[in-house]
């Protein structure tokens, strides 16, 4: 689509100038979209020129061009994708065009952030395979019909090695050894191949490319994005703001969410899952996922912090939550409909919706029937749930290790959340 297609309509007084050496009083306009802006970052810079840019934008009626890259190196999006998607969705309603920024060349180097050993690149096919569902699950935040997708492939292709070598030489080694995770290797003896080098040099070109006035990400991106900023000026281009985003931890409350770790709310899975998983966290994160993932005002928000603060339950602001997330990724209905399971799981009925499986080998251990079951991945950490009290047969708990299970048909349910109806023969 055309990048320039949208436009932010300029009041009729213009309280800004932007010529060297002025720093007139923002508009109201510009003082609002500044505050939404900022709202739940890490950091903005530089917010003054941010602030300039906006104005600009506010008095040419030409929209900033706002970037957000993503490597498709898994095939799902979960909550803490969507913290920085919410923020995009933001300014993009403020009426300044955002770009969904497809890694398809850079993922095949790795990006090395937070690492601490070089990561596996993918291939041309994973890379692919992957892309097909990210832009269709970021629709679910982002306007879709108002967003410019592109792939960095179209530029980094054809730089050829001659580019490749020209691109290289606006950085040095003592700038790359700056960052954190690779002097961090260097100290340890582990190996960094060269190739990582040219990651943040491939992801700071994107933005020399796309001619971004702002460029957001997580907390762990401030080295590639402080690396467009620099090649911008190298490129003589007016330099980007850079808006990091925190990073939201997952449901165990201490490690960033992550698929890898097993403690995500995917944005595609069933609404009564992503409900549940949303109302396990603990009360003290709940305020973390309002601040980053609710589109409730900060006077909303502050009402139910007082609300809980003089006697009422934390469960029912959490409630709150949950439905408006499952509303947002599926529907309200949805969201009614996951409440009315939870409540009943919650008094120890069983879900409407539960897996059916059929086994034979009756009588079969408790171990080795939850593992065929998938409701463990072993049979000793079946055996830890029943030794924990978590395991239940038709609702009646088990706490026999040695069971041996008829034939038949029964439910079982490991936790709170995992069940199963199982035909054993």
């Amino acid at each position: 689509m055309d990048a320039h297609s949208q436009t932010v309509p300029a009041p009729a007084d213009h309280a800004v100038s932007t010529a060297p050496g002025t720093a007139l009083p923002l508009s109201e306009r510009v003082q609002e979209a500044l505050a939404v802006t900022k709202r739940g970052v890490d950091e903005l810079l530089i917010e003054a020129e941010f602030a300039q840019k906006l104005a600009r934008a506010e008095r040419s009626g030409i929209p900033l061009r706002i970037k957000l890259g993503l490597d498709p190196t898994a095939p799902d999006l979960h909550l803490g994708h969507t913290v920085v998607l919410n923020k995009m969705r933001q300014l993009q309603d403020l009426g300044h065009t955002v770009i969904f920024l497809i890694g398809d060349f850079t993922s095949m180097i790795g990006d090395p952030s937070g690492r601490n050993v070089t990561r596996p690149p993918l291939t041309k096919e994973q890379i692919e395979q992957n892309a097909i569902t990210y832009f269709k699950q970021a629709s679910l935040v982002l306007d879709a019909e108002k967003t410019e997708i592109r792939y960095n492939s179209e530029w980094c292709d054809p730089l050829g090695a001659r580019g490749m070598i020209k691109l290289a030489s606006h950085s040095t080694v003592a700038r790359m050894m700056e960052r954190d995770d690779f002097s961090k290797r260097f100290k340890a003896n582990t190996p960094i191949s060269v190739h990582e080098f040219l990651y943040p040099l491939m992801q700071g070109y994107d933005s020399v490319a796309l001619k971004s006035d702002l460029e957001l990400g997580g907390t762990d991106q401030k080295f590639n994005l402080l690396m467009g900023r620099e090649l911008q000026k190298s490129y003589g281009q007016e330099p980007q703001c850079i808006l990091t985003m925190p990073l939201l931890e997952g449901l165990d409350g201490i490690e960033k969410m992550s698929k890898s770790k097993n403690n995500y709310i995917g944005i595609t899975e069933p609404a009564n899952t992503m409900f549940a998983k949303i109302m396990s966290i603990s009360d003290p994160m709940m305020w973390r996922y309002y601040d980053l993932l609710s589109f409730c005002s900060l006077a909303e928000i502050d009402a139910f912090k007082t609300a809980v603060a003089i006697g009422k339950n934390p469960r029912d602001v959490k409630v709150a939550l949950a439905q408006e997330i499952v509303t947002r990724f599926h529907s309200k209905q949805a969201g009614e409909d996951a409440l009315a399971d939870f409540v009943n799981r919650s008094k120890g009925g069983i879900p409407d919706e539960v897996p059916e499986i059929s086994l034979v080998g009756a009588p079969m251990g408790i171990g080795q029937l939850l593992k065929q079951a998938n409701l463990c991945a072993s049979s000793s950490e079946a055996l830890r749930m029943v030794e924990q009290g978590g395991v239940r047969i038709d609702g009646n708990m088990i706490s026999d290790k040695g069971l041996k299970v008829d034939a038949g048909t029964m439910v079982l349910q490991v936790g709170k959340r995992k069940f199963a109806r199982v035909t054993l023969a």
